[in-house]
């Protein structure tokens, strides 16, 4: 896996511990690119001490049960990706507009006692993110690319098909779920899917789901 032109190869070449940017619905995957606007201090400082360091953080989602801590912060989804910070731009008004490239998810081992204002995690990473996904080659591209455009037609929204038409399969199955407007919990399971197949499959059915749904409360209100 290359990430701003950082070759990520074995676990070795991540970080034993990161900070964790907990948000909800926001889904990064490995090789996915995620445009940030930083504007919480704690988070400031977390992308500061990041960019000092090996300018790695992890996405991740608060727990999606709900549960909080006793300081009232969420508890956190076992799951979450490691980016790699590719670019950064500060505003006039004092926020950062950062760019991540999506290096491989992670199992959230330990969340760490810091003295820190962001929160850190020592983090297993999914090695087999660091390779090329076997399959890729099994991912039903014609049903994807089918609902794909049904959803877009339903919302009478376009594409740049030139583009579609060239992504390969891991690249557009990425692409897809990350923008793909659902909630936390379809996000997750998104990102816990155990390859680049099942992935697809996911977001076919999710999509197929919410076309139905739309197309159902269409039909009741005519």
């Amino acid at each position: 896996m290359q990430a701003g032109n950082v070759h990520y190869r074995k676990e070795e070449d991540l970080p034993e511990t990161i900070p964790v940017f907990p948000l909800a619905a926001a889904l990064l995957l490995p090789g996915g690119r995620m445009p940030l606007n930083i504007f919480e201090p704690r988070y400031l400082q977390m992308i500061d001490e990041a960019m000092a360091r090996d300018r790695v953080i992890g996405m991740i989602q608060p727990g999606l049960d709900g549960a909080a801590r006793e300081d009232g912060e969420p508890e956190l989804s076992p799951v979450g990706c490691m980016g790699r910070i590719t670019s950064l731009n500060e505003t006039g008004d004092g926020r950062y507009l950062i760019a991540l490239q999506g290096i491989c998810r992670f199992r959230l081992d330990a969340e760490l006692s810091v003295r820190t204002p962001f929160r850190q995690c020592r983090a297993r990473p999914f090695i087999a993110d660091l390779a090329e996904d076997p399959s890729a080659g099994a991912v039903d591209r014609t049903a994807l690319l089918r609902v794909f455009k049904a959803y877009l037609d339903a919302n009478g929204l376009d594409a740049d098909w030139a583009s579609v038409s060239r992504a390969d399969n891991a690249v557009l199955v990425n692409a897809l779920a990350m923008m793909a407007p659902y909630g936390a919990a379809e996000k997750q399971a998104l990102l816990e899917a155990p390859d680049l197949r099942m992935r697809a499959e996911t977001l076919i059915a999710l999509t197929e789901m919410a076309l139905a749904r739309d197309k159902d409360q269409t039909g009741s209100l005519q």
